[in-house]
């Protein structure tokens, strides 16, 4: 298993995931949905590649890193590293968003791939936690996140907040659990 930051080798592969993914679907949004191959690679590729190092974005605009989870060859998942926060993310998204392919979903890929995320995200982020928001009604979220090293630090109406210290050691958290 692997992550792979966004880039036009794979863009096939990436497209393909990213027109099946829903507009909008427990929280993340995709405004790509069902975009041609043609206009992906012409226009929404670089856009998205330019978000690591912005230019000329409006002054909310945060940077982020896209990148896909590959097992066995095949892409499973996306995973967004927000650079740093805004109040509207602290109080919000937060620093990382992600989704799982419908038809890989229980298979331990959330976890893994978060897992791998946080640890790019710790060299990334200035913060001393690492920043996640999730639907009160995702179970399967809240557990990817618990497993990680998360613990709840709030909600809202919709939404648990969860946090993850930068210092947590998942090994050794595993190894507490049993």
């Amino acid at each position: 298993m692997e992550l792979r930051k966004i880039n036009t080798t794979d863009a096939k592969a990436q497209w393909e995931y990213t027109t099946e993914l829903p507009a909008n679907e427990n929280g993340l949004t995709n405004p790509y949905h069902g975009v041609s191959f043609e206009e992906y690679e012409q226009k929404v590729l670089p856009t998205l590649i330019s978000y690591e190092h912005p230019v000329n974005m409006p002054d909310w605009f945060v940077p982020e890193t896209y990148y896909y989870l590959w097992d066995a060859g095949g892409l499973v998942g996306e995973f967004r590293i927000r650079h740093y926060l805004t109040e509207t993310l602290r109080s919000g998204a937060g620093h990382i968003g992600y989704s799982i392919r419908k038809d890989a979903r229980g298979k331990g890929y959330g976890t893994e791939g978060l897992k791998l995320t946080i640890a790019i995200a710790k060299t990334i982020i200035p913060e001393e936690e690492i920043y996640l928001r999730v639907n009160k009604n995702n179970i399967a979220s809240q557990k990817v996140m618990l497993n990680n090293g998360a613990y709840q630090s709030g909600e809202d109406e919709d939404h648990f907040f969860f946090r993850i210290p930068k210092s947590a050691n998942i090994l050794e958290m595993e190894l507490q659990r049993g």
